[in-house]
């Protein structure tokens, strides 16, 4: 029989601008929806670790993000 004894998912997430919309207020919405998808994570409870977050020069964000796989351990994948 096998058991999971750790396990995380890598993703970058590319929060692009709404085309439809100014481009300042395009760029702020990208900010707070960065800020959302942190605070969602926070209030899951789910474990993370960003290790990149990178504004583009069209002011989109890029973030890339190691995170809980479901509600297995993390073991050291966080540390």
């Amino acid at each position: 029989m096998k058991r999971v004894k750790a396990a995380c998912i890598c993703q970058t997430l590319h929060f692009m601008l709404k085309e439809d919309v100014g481009h300042d207020y395009a760029v702020s919405l990208v900010k707070q929806e960065v800020e959302q998808y942190k605070k969602r994570l926070e209030r899951n409870f789910t474990k993370y670790k960003i290790t990149e977050q990178t504004e583009q020069p069209d002011g989109s964000i890029i973030v890339k993000v190691i995170k809980q796989y479901n509600s297995s351990p993390v073991g050291n994948y966080l540390d």
